[in-house]
């Protein structure tokens, strides 16, 4: 396969018909929805410690906005900046409409770095729900404060937050009539990009394995699409899958022995699911169509997927034993591009309207769907480990960029900023 049959497969699914719509489909128009008033106060630096480089409360601040559960109360309307339970006016808070208040310290360490400490409040109350002391270096506080961040998270909603996992993404930089291919690692936040790849040709979906010391995703380094496997810590790789055709959309098992990718050795693109140990190769569609971007639902039993076999491209899930594939996706001509949320009940999407390419999620308990983003051209939904965060790729004033939106509302942010196009982001599990 070359590179131009990639951009024809593109084009086609783009191009096919619209189907009827039966389902109903919510529009999001405003701010997050029953999100819980937080207050996250400026950390106190006391006893003549250096100001530090980073400001933990800010961090902590955005982790929590993101999940669209939290509304952080603006810094410019705290009323008080008290640094520990003992300096607080609880009733002061109460009056704000404030549920839990944040607060905390930062003072020197005798043996270097920082001590910080904090507290995490219930201010009906008046009680402490949580709070830590750490010594830390200072190149730590960034992690320190996702951190704490997490404490919080598992505290008011009892399920780890995730705020220290990463993502990995697709960078392209242009510039001397050359185009360079990066496959970055960084913080979930976008801070602290590695870049564990580099290459002359495309570099396509990338895809964390579940222990998230791997990353799968396909390469055309060889003027063909293959799929690769690399070792995170190393960079050490191999290839995987190098048929004839189309060798694409790896995904991992959740055990991480499996994986499933689209291939269209035997004349369609199919789905197969490729057994890593011993490289037994299993076709699991047979149908004359493009079967493509296959994704594991939690326990392992079945695979969604994106497929035109209904005259457009659409959603459907299959058994791993095979069978017959149960379409999902309704409302719309064009679905695509699926991702599970960790507890299998939110399925998010690239869904079309108004000729404008958006992220959506399908609620497949009560199949109920939402449009959570405006587009144009939104694509590569991902879920973060706590299931409350997507992040995506986004075009902005002609440049591919990365943002998050809540599946609970509309906390929705640009991460980072870039001087090159991102895309395909994928955000590690736990």
């Amino acid at each position: 396969m070359n590179l131009t049959w990639t951009f024809v497969l593109s084009a086609l699914i783009l191009l096919l018909p619209i189907q009827t719509s039966a389902q109903v489909t919510i529009q999001i128009t405003g701010g997050a929805i029953g999100a819980l008033p937080i207050a996250i106060v400026p950390f106190r630096v006391e006893n003549g410690a250096a100001a530090p480089r980073e400001d933990i409360a800010a961090i902590i601040h955005d982790d929590l906005y993101r999940t669209g559960l939290l509304a952080p109360l603006p810094r410019k309307d705290l009323i008080a900046h008290p640094a520990s339970l003992a300096d607080v006016r609880f009733q002061d808070w109460r009056a704000l409409g404030v549920d839990n208040l944040v607060v905390g310290s930062v003072s020197a360490d005798p043996g270097g770095g920082y001590q910080v400490s904090f507290e995490l409040l219930d201010v009906y109350k008046a009680s402490r729900l949580a709070g830590k002391r750490y010594r830390v270096q200072p190149d730590a506080l960034r992690t320190l404060a996702h951190t704490i961040s997490n404490v919080i998270f598992q505290k008011l909603f009892g399920r780890p937050g995730g705020f220290n996992t990463q993502i990995a993404y697709v960078a392209t930089e242009r510039g001397g009539g050359k185009t360079v291919h990066k496959l970055v690692v960084a913080d979930a936040d976008g801070h602290n990009p590695q870049i564990i790849l580099t290459s002359d040709a495309p570099i396509m979906s990338p895809a964390w394995s579940p222990n998230r010391q791997y990353i799968g995703y396909v390469s055309f380094e060889n003027g063909r699409s293959e799929v690769y496997v690399q070792e995170v810590a190393s960079g050490e790789r191999h290839t995987v899958a190098t048929f004839d055709g189309i060798n694409s959309a790896p995904a991992w098992s959740p055990d991480g022995t499996q994986l499933a990718l689209t291939l269209s050795k035997d004349g369609d693109p199919d789905i197969y699911i490729l057994d890593l140990a011993s490289g037994d190769l299993r076709q699991l569609t047979h149908n004359p169509s493009i079967d493509t971007e296959p994704v594991w639902t939690p326990d392992g039993r079945q695979i969604i997927f994106t497929s035109d076999r209904g005259g457009g491209p659409q959603i459907y899930r299959l058994a791993v034993t095979g069978g017959e594939a149960e379409r999902l996706t309704f409302e719309g001509g064009y679905n695509s591009d699926p991702a599970l949320s960790p507890d299998g009940r939110l399925l998010a999407m690239v869904h079309r309207e108004n000729g404008k390419f958006k992220i959506a999620v399908l609620d497949l308990k009560t199949r109920l769907m939402r449009v959570l983003t405006d587009g144009p051209l939104d694509e590569s939904p991902t879920f973060a480990p706590n299931g409350a965060t997507l992040l995506y790729s986004s075009v902005l004033g002609g440049k591919s960029v990365l943002a998050t939106v809540s599946v609970y509302g509309r906390a929705h942010e640009r991460l980072g900023m870039f001087s090159y196009d991102v895309k395909e982001p994928t955000w590690s599990p736990l």
